[in-house]
Parts: structure tokens; C-alpha cells; sequence
């Protein structure tokens, strides 16, 4: 089967490339650690020319071959590599956005190997407090042309990671979203404060250190707030209750804890109702599993875990573009 299209979700850390073909279908993926905040450095010739430039060397590492292949095939990317500090910026979108018609609004540059890559521009929700995404709209549009017409209007779509987003949708459009620094408060607490002193990676996931830690963020101890609460990741060990491997695990709980008990707070007061939306994850497996089994004890009934929504909207958006000629049935 021949490819269509090399769609490219390129973060802050990593690079994840996929050859796509008819209807989005994956032929091959790659995940490179080439984020945008760690290019590579080593020169290379790329097309004749030398090259040093840290987007073109990790883009000809990702998907070089590929080209080599079939040189003409069309190339869609979405995530950071469209911000400031990215390889072409592609400006935000204003809320509500209609994530479909993302395709329209596509920036380009050119490769060293004469090829352009098309940047997804990311959203921006202006308020008091602004907020913004790169990425997970494209991970939202492969996730909502799945869905039944009218689904998404009593639906939250969360993607946990660094800054987890919870998202609300209508009609197609992002009409509001959150971003919660969990996973990079957890890096930092762990990494660069005293919480990780006292800490061991375990071999496995801790279940019952994760749950106790979520138990506490939704107790009445948990309703001064994490900053006070997290100094209990420490006192814990001190006083021989947590293990130092069980730690992490119960870090991980209070800080997840801490979000969906806040989410479910604001989604009540939004709604004027005690009434909590189905969720759709987007994600890591594993974290997104984590997240489930927190939301659960949140009072969140119905959760459900998205597959290939990053291809499947990179695809949506690339058939919008006019990159692909036609868009085949499936």
C-alpha cells in the first residue's frame, strides 16, 4: 500500500513521525527525543548542502528515508514546532475554534530537501488569565470525527501530560479549556525539591500509594490545598507509613488528585448542575490509566480512552489543506 502523507506530531521532546495512507492508515511510525527544545547538533549533509540547523537535521532523521522513497509525498506537522521558539510559527486561533477548519489556516516552510511542511497553527482562549494549546487541537479533530453528530456537547476531552488540558467542545468548535501543570510540577517536586530525597523509583505502579494520595486530595485535609498538602509526600516516609518506593506513586495520586478535584468543582459551578460530563482521554496508556482510575473516585461515571486521535487528525486536516487530492472512504 502506498503512502499519502507524513504527518508529524513534534513537541518539546520528542518528534513522532507516521506514513500514512489511504484513510489515515499507518504504515510505519517513529518516536525520536528531537523535541524542539532538544534538536540535534551534529552536522550532516542533507540534499548537498551541510547542514546545522537543528529543525532540518531532525526532520531528515525522522522521515529522510521516507522522502527518499517517494520525494513528492506531502508533509502536515502540528504541536511546538509551529510556536515562537519553533521551526516556522503558525499564529493561535481564537475560541471558539472549529477545529476542521484548522486545515485552512495551515503555515509552511521549506525543507533542505525541497519539501514543505505544513504547521498546524494552535488555539488561544483570551481572558484575564490567556490559554493556550499546540497539539491537542489536532488530537481533538481526530477524536470528534469519530463521534456521533451532537456527542460532543455534554463531553470533556482530557489530555493528561506536562500540562494537562481538559477541554470543552460544541458543535465542532473548542469553546473552553483548562491547563493544569501537573506532570512538570511532579518532574520539578521530584527532581529538584526535598519530596524526591526520600524517594525510590519501584519497579511497578504502586496502586495503593496512588489511590491514598488521590483519597487525600479529595478529603478534608485535601481542601487547604496542595501546597500544604504536599509536604505529607515527606512526613509520611519520616514517620515510616510511606515507603520511599511507594512515594512517587502517591506524589502522582495527591498532585492528580488535587486536578480533578478542582475540574469537577469548576465543571459543577460552569453547569450549574451536580451533573459531570463523560470524558474521552487522549494520551499515554499508562498515564491516561492513572487519570482513570483518579476520575473515578471524582465522581466522573463514564470514561473512555481515544486511539490514534494525533493521526487521524493530522489526516482530517491535511484532506481540509488539499494536500491529499481526495479522501478516500473508509
Amino acid at each position: 500500500m502506498l503512502a499519502q502523507l507524513i504527518a508529524l506530531d513534534w513537541g518539546t521532546t520528542s518528534l513522532r513521525a507516521y506514513k500514512l495512507a489511504a484513510g489515515g492508515q499507518v504504515l510505519e511510525q517513529r518516536s525520536l527525543s528531537s523535541g524542539i527544545m532538544q534538536l540535534p547538533r551534529t552536522p550532516r549533509i542533507i540534499n548537498g548542502q551541510e547542514c546545522t540547523d537543528g529543525f532540518e537535521l531532525a526532520f531528515d532523521s525522522a522521515c529522510g528515508d521516507w522522502l527518499d522513497a517517494q520525494p513528492h509525498l506531502p508533509v502536515i506537522a502540528c504541536g511546538m514546532v509551529g510556536s515562537a521558539q519553533g521551526w516556522r510559527e503558525a499564529d493561535y486561533c481564537d475560541t471558539p475554534a472549529n477545529v476542521a477548519n484548522l486545515g485552512t489556516s495551515l503555515q509552511t516552510v521549506r525543507s533542505l530537501r525541497g519539501v514543505d511542511v505544513h504547521i498546524v497553527p494552535g488555539v488561544i482562549q483570551r481572558s484575564r488569565l490567556p490559554n493556550v494549546m499546540r497539539g491537542e487541537e489536532t488530537q481533538i479533530l481526530g477524536v470528534l470525527q469519530n463521534l456521533p453528530s451532537g456527542a460532543g456537547n455534554d463531553l470533556l476531552i482530557g489530555l493528561p501530560g506536562s500540562h494537562s488540558k481538559w477541554v470543552e467542545v460544541a458543535d465542532g468548535c473548542i469553546v473552553h479549556f483548562d491547563t493544569f501543570m501537573t506532570g512538570e510540577v511532579f518532574a520539578v517536586l521530584s527532581e529538584h525539591s526535598i519530596l524526591g530525597r526520600t524517594q525510590q523509583q519501584g519497579a511497578s505502579f504502586d496502586g495503593q500509594a496512588f489511590d491514598r494520595g488521590v483519597q487525600v486530595a479529595l478529603s478534608a485535609d485535601g481542601e487547604i490545598g496542595p501546597l500544604s498538602t504536599l509536604f505529607s509526600a515527606r512526613s509520611l516516609g519520616l514517620t515510616g507509613e510511606l515507603s520511599a518506593t511507594a512515594q512517587p506513586d502517591y506524589l502522582s495520586g495527591l498532585l492528580i488528585g488535587h486536578e480533578l478535584s478542582a475540574l469537577a468543582s469548576v465543571q459543577r459551578r460552569r453547569r450549574n448542575s451536580m451533573h459531570l460530563p463523560s470524558i474521552i482521554l487522549i494520551g499515554n496508556s499508562q498515564l491516561c490509566a492513572r487519570y482513570s482510575r483518579a476520575l473515578d473516585s471524582c465522581g466522573f461515571a463514564q470514561v473512555t480512552l481515544a486511539e490514534q486521535a494525533t493521526e487521524r487528525g493530522l489526516w482530517q486536516l491535511a484532506v481540509a489543506a488539499g494536500l491529499i487530492k481526495h479522501n478516500p472512504s473508509r
